[in-house]
């Protein structure tokens, strides 16, 4: 069996102390180029390719990454336009602290909490957890510091969103100030169950998502204050955040009679897909029904009505919080939103 080759081993061969050798790989800017040329090309020689990082981490006490807990499909992760602002911003702030970012998946309808247990990084970016996901524990058990994005809000715990209820809300009263008294909702991400269909009121309220369930509850709470029958408003879920979902959504919305005048959605991708179905109707919009999405995701090409959340500067904040050196406040930091107008709204059409 070959011998292991160590520091010690290279420092001998090179005639240097071991400290000298550890500093090529750690600290190259304590040696002049020659030197650390000479002990990496021994290195080389011997097949040593650098200290252990996990023994490393152990020896200095951080890991040098941040681990960012998501709990969607990777492909998503890169898909998503909310993600990639999120990720953009979050990544913008481990490059300013100079650590890395490691992703530890958990996809819908999965609870790998054993990943979390073994993450050798330094601090945890939860972003929109489900309730009661086995997760959660193994975040709190690992007792690092932790800032939670959307969702869940753990009191005592930093977390940054948005005011889902007032967001939802504004949405409302802008198409109830335009005439429209026959509203009709496409959601994504109320539950993990997968499912396809109408969603009553009980469903609305026991969503699995706190971002989501309060976001929804703020389109009743408007809507009931402006007179809207909220009984009367036909829901429909999806399980997955895509364009082909909002289509299915948007057909079964606009084949109810009396159809709504506006569909509101939970998201862009969703708003997309509404529009897809209003095309193969036949219905012009706004003229013939309104649609407004939710977060500002390359809306502005659709001439979309949303709402503008700063995802990029939401994993800013949330990354520069971990990485400052100081430990993060424990409150909850609401960051500001906009109701952002565009073509996709008019006033309400005229009975026939």
């Amino acid at each position: 069996m070959a011998e292991r080759v160590t520091l010690q081993t290279i420092a001998d061969r090179v005639g240097v102390s071991r400290a000298t050798v550890s500093y090529a790989f750690s600290r190259p800017d304590q040696l002049s180029e020659e030197l650390r040329a000479r002990i990496l090309r021994v290195a080389g020689e011997l097949g040593y390719a650098g200290p252990n990082p996990t023994a490393r981490s152990l020896r200095l006490g951080r890991a040098g990454a941040l681990g960012l807990i998501f709990t969607e499909t990777l492909p998503y992760a890169f898909a998503d336009p909310y993600s990639i602002g999120f990720l953009q911003g979050l990544a913008v702030a481990a490059e300013e602290a100079a650590v890395g970012l490691l992703i530890l998946q958990q996809p819908p309808g999965v609870q790998r909490p054993e990943i979390v247990r073994n993450a050798v990084v330094d601090a945890f970016c939860v972003f929109s957890l489900p309730d009661g996901h086995a997760t959660l524990d193994a975040v709190l058990a690992r007792r690092l510091p932790t800032v939670f994005v959307d969702e869940p809000y753990v009191p005592g715990l930093p977390f940054i969103g948005i005011d889902e209820l007032a967001a939802a809300g504004e949405v409302v009263r802008h198409v109830v100030d335009l005439g429209h008294r026959r509203l009709g909702l496409a959601l994504v991400g109320l539950h993990q169950d997968g499912r396809h269909g109408w969603a009553d009121l009980r469903r609305q309220r026991s969503a699995e998502y706190e971002a989501m369930r309060t976001r929804v509850e703020g389109y009743r709470v408007a809507g009931e204050q402006a007179g809207v029958d909220w009984a009367s408003v036909p829901v429909y879920e999806v399980a997955g955040n895509a364009r082909e979902s909002g289509r299915e959504a948007g057909r079964a919305l606009l084949a109810r009679d009396p159809r709504p005048t506006a569909i509101l959605c939970n998201t862009d991708v969703m708003a997309l897909g509404v529009l897809d179905a209003a095309a193969e109707a036949g219905l012009k919009v706004p003229e013939d029904l309104s649609v407004v999405g939710f977060s500002d995701s390359g809306a502005e090409e659709a001439d979309l009505t949303t709402i503008r959340q700063p995802k990029q500067l939401i994993g800013q904040t949330a990354g520069r919080m971990l990485l400052s050196g100081l430990p993060p406040e424990p409150e909850r930091l609401i960051l500001p939103h906009e109701l952002i107008v565009r073509g996709s709204t008019a006033r309400a059409p005229l009975p026939s």
